[in-house]
């Protein structure tokens, strides 16, 4: 991506990863240029003190170890680190990243933010666009974080952002080598990240929509994962959507395959199959499910999302909302 890189750090070549942004943030990989503000932020006894592996005072050679490991980290798969960069000026602000675990089912959240920039909501800001990320990006289905018991900016961030508190316990602090020093547990599931989103433009309790089963030659069952920005973002569902006024679910159907995928279907392909009916917090969803073994064209996520052919017996590996989630063992066995 040399042209985004440009456009963000003129005359600067990033390192390969993710560019997040919000309405003021950019959240960029980490690159050599960054070492002396990044050094200057750090180094601050009530930033160090904060961040359990920096050291107080830190060298300036360690901020630039730190920045070489983070892309080391990000190649091998072991961390997604970034750096806070406030729009459009393209000053530092901070560091926030996440440490995956080896089975890449969780990641640990971090986060700080120089002493200059405290007080402006840029913590809570990051955070949350990290973690929106993360869950649709990643194979990840919890977040964590450690916190000092007395970090009380973080302790707001986390509750904010809906972390529940796990547990307590202690954590050698670099800063102050010997002692161990109070924390506090959080842990954010991927579900009670969006369980309070309204269902938007929802005006009945019962929400109707359609899905297919697609089955290719080879018995496999296409599965689309939910891009960023869309409710249950990272989950993996049956192709499909809602039903729009008069129309049958059928024709809702072939509209979406149509408009999701690319796929041209004849509704008379579609063989009935089962239904699903699932409460969810703030509404009840009814979702008839079809078979279809002919199109014409092929899948392609035309909203950004990710496909994926699956065999029958290995679709309980994928995270699915909770309506799908039933659906696999009939599938299962039906093929």
């Amino acid at each position: 991506m040399p042209d985004l890189f440009d456009s963000l750090m003129p005359g600067i070549t990033l390192p390969p990863g993710p560019v997040l942004r919000t309405s003021r943030l950019t959240l960029r990989p980490l690159h050599g240029d960054d070492v002396a503000a990044f050094h200057r932020l750090i180094n601050d006894w009530d930033i160090c003190r904060r961040v359990p592996d920096a050291p107080f005072p830190y060298p300036e050679s360690q901020a630039q170890e730190w920045i070489q490991a983070a892309a080391r980290d990000r190649e091998a798969g072991r961390a997604e680190q970034f750096a806070i960069e406030e729009t459009p000026t393209g000053t530092l602000v901070g560091c926030i990243g996440l440490k995956l675990s080896k089975d890449r089912k969780s990641a640990e959240l971090g986060y700080w933010i120089g002493r200059p920039h405290w007080r402006q909501g840029f913590a809570l800001e990051a955070a949350r666009r990290i973690a929106d990320w993360a869950f649709a990006s990643l194979p990840i289905a919890q977040l964590h974080a450690v916190v000092a018991s007395d970090n009380d900016g973080s302790l707001a961030v986390l509750r904010h952002l809906g972390f529940e508190q796990t547990g307590k316990g202690h954590r050698v602090f670099s800063c102050r080598p010997g002692e161990k020093l109070p924390v506090k547990h959080f842990t954010l599931a991927r579900e009670a990240s969006y369980a309070a989103e309204p269902v938007a433009a929802q005006k009945s309790a019962t929400l109707l929509v359609v899905a297919a089963a697609l089955i290719d030659a080879k018995g496999r069952v296409l599965l689309a994962r939910r891009p960023e920005g869309k409710k249950m973002a990272g989950l993996w569902e049956f192709p499909g959507g809602k039903l729009e006024p008069g129309e049958t679910p059928e024709a809702a159907l072939a509209r979406e395959l149509r408009e999701e995928l690319g796929l041209e279907t004849d509704p008379k392909d579609f063989a009935p199959f089962v239904f699903a009916s699932h409460a969810y917090e703030t509404f009840h969803l009814l979702m008839p499910v079809f078979l279809c073994r002919r199109w014409k064209g092929e899948p392609r996520g035309r909203e950004g999302q990710k496909l994926a052919w699956v065999a029958p017996e290995d679709l309980a590996e994928y995270p699915m909302p909770a309506a799908d989630r039933p659906l696999i063992p009939m599938l299962r066995d039906f093929l």
